[in-house]
């Protein structure tokens, strides 16, 4: 395989990321369920139940992908979000914007382990591996540069007809569905012997249990996650809506913050100088502290804040998932791992977001930003304590061996 079979692969999971990452209604959500007559509590109820709904789900897809094909896995995730942006547009109500995001968070679990995956293992077997963080970084940026292009106009469509944002997003993820017909199939694939579920899911804990980078690694990226997850989807709208934002430029701002998340993640391979797990450590406190500051703030330094955590964000993504799949040593279980990793992210979102709905339905916002970014900042401290005191010991067991 040359390297024109490894970029084109990369130039069509970039258009997979661009197309099943163009969710239309992602600014307008909150306000779209509130004007269909959903309380806050409801709202993040559902939230609370998505997260969930992806910790139940995750493992068991990711097995899927390991024991059968991470090109079915996207396939069928892309199908799946068809149907669920559909289900707002005739059912707008409480169970029909749970039915929305279980659908996606099935989805979303398919495509969680399955798309790093399947990318990271082509262009190793390909003999492109040093491409992969640049792969990644790309297709996130790709994924950004369409919410650029088009989330700007959500709050004017949802003004003129409220589904329209959803009816946009099932067309967007139908072409997702059909790129991913396209992926090639692995080179150069063995046959194994499947194993039962439970005797698979138990090696692929004992494989984590026996890393202790993998587990740091993984415990860094929970706490990305929480923050983008946080920060992006579900406290976005409220700080607008506090800030006195008119709907129509919700997606606006979104997709100006989004430029500069473009940019971090275009540039990512930059930091690899100053020590990657460092580097992720500092960006996530950066974002806590970014997304805590608009409490004493006005619109304008908002605006500011929400870039600086974009910014970071963008930084941070692509080099801790090269540090995860760089760490995991049984690539045959890649899928299962990284869908483990994805249930604590989900796992630990799903908790938070309780918590939250409790403090916004209390107007609380600004205590909770700030036990927020206090948990990250502590919780960042003491992870590279462990980071340091694990390279220690491995250091001086090279010494005495």
């Amino acid at each position: 395989m040359t390297g024109t079979d490894a970029k084109r692969v990369i130039r069509r999971y970039n258009a997979f990321q661009l197309f099943a990452g163009l969710l239309w209604w992602l600014p307008v959500f909150y306000v779209f369920q509130r004007s269909a007559g959903l309380s806050d509590r409801e709202i993040f109820s559902i939230q609370s139940i998505f997260y969930l709904a992806f910790c139940l789900l995750d493992i068991p897809t990711g097995m899927i992908a390991d024991r059968f094909d991470y090109r079915r896995c996207l396939q069928g995730g892309a199908i799946i979000l068809v149907l669920a942006n559909l289900i707002p547009v005739w059912q707008p109500t409480f169970v029909g914007f749970l039915a929305q995001f279980l659908l996606i968070a099935l989805a979303h679990s398919l495509f969680s382990g399955a798309g790093s995956a399947y990318l990271y293992e082509y262009l190793q077997r390909t003999g492109n591996e040093t491409s992969y963080q640049g792969a990644e970084g790309s297709a996130r940026a790709w994924t950004l540069i369409g919410r650029i292009a088009c989330l700007p106009a959500a709050g004017f469509l949802t003004a003129w007809w409220g589904p329209s944002a959803y009816v946009l997003s099932a067309v967007t993820c139908g072409i997702a569905a059909v790129i991913a017909l396209g992926f090639p199939a692995l080179p150069g694939a063995e046959s194994h012997k499947v194993e039962p579920v439970l005797p698979a899911l138990a090696g692929a804990l004992r494989s984590l249990a026996s890393s202790k980078r993998l587990m740091l690694l993984m415990a860094q990226g929970i706490a990305v996650f929480t923050l983008v997850r946080i920060g992006q989807a579900n406290l976005f709208q409220p700080i607008l809506e506090s800030k006195h934002l008119p709907l129509h430029w919700f997606g606006v701002l979104m997709a100006a913050t989004t430029v500069f998340e473009v940019a971090g993640a275009a540039r990512s391979a930059v930091l690899a100088r100053f020590g990657q797990v460092r580097v992720v450590l500092v960006l996530t406190v950066l974002m806590a502290v970014a997304l805590a500051s608009v409490i004493l703030l006005g619109l304008a330094g908002t605006m500011v804040c929400l870039a600086v955590f974009s910014l970071a964000s963008g930084l941070a993504f692509p080099v801790q998932r090269k540090l995860v799949n760089q760490a995991i040593t049984e690539p045959a279980r890649r899928a299962t791992l990284l869908s483990v990793e994805s249930l604590a992210d989900r796992a630990v979102c799903a908790l938070v977001v309780f918590v939250m709905g409790g403090f916004l339905a209390r107007g609380a916002m600004p205590a909770f930003l700030v036990v927020l970014a206090a948990t990250v900042t502590v919780s960042m401290v003491a992870l590279a304590v462990l980071v340091n005191r694990s390279r220690d010991r491995a250091a001086t067991k090279e010494n005495v061996a």
